[in-house]
């Protein structure tokens, strides 16, 4: 347990620049609702928020898939040693996952 001792200050650190983002992107969508911006404007800038969000969650997806895939084959080839073919096979899934993210973005509507 002593071994993981140092993930607590980098999960804070990532919850707390978390929690800032979120009050400043709240911040920023109640000025544009204030203010005299026209409603397409907000619209689309919502719009493109979730594309976003959405391209985001796929491209996890497809990269947390790949992985489980290249730990399988570790598993499955008995790799227990962290040599350079282990290693390389971890990036390539995640290589492969980013270009399947890619490819799927590309054909989702717009």
């Amino acid at each position: 347990m002593d071994n993981f001792v140092f993930l607590v200050p980098i999960s804070l650190f990532v919850c707390i620049a978390y929690a800032i983002k979120a009050i400043v992107d709240s911040r920023v969508r109640k000025q544009l609702v204030t203010s005299n911006v026209s409603q397409e404007l907000i619209q689309s800038i919502v719009e493109a928020d979730e594309l976003r969000r959405r391209h985001g969650t796929l491209r996890w997806g497809a990269i947390l898939v790949s992985l489980a895939i290249g730990f399988a084959l570790m598993e499955a080839f008995g790799w227990r040693d962290i040599t350079p073919g282990v290693f390389a096979v971890l990036l390539g899934s995640t290589g492969i996952g980013n270009l399947v993210a890619y490819y799927l973005s590309r054909k989702m509507p717009a």
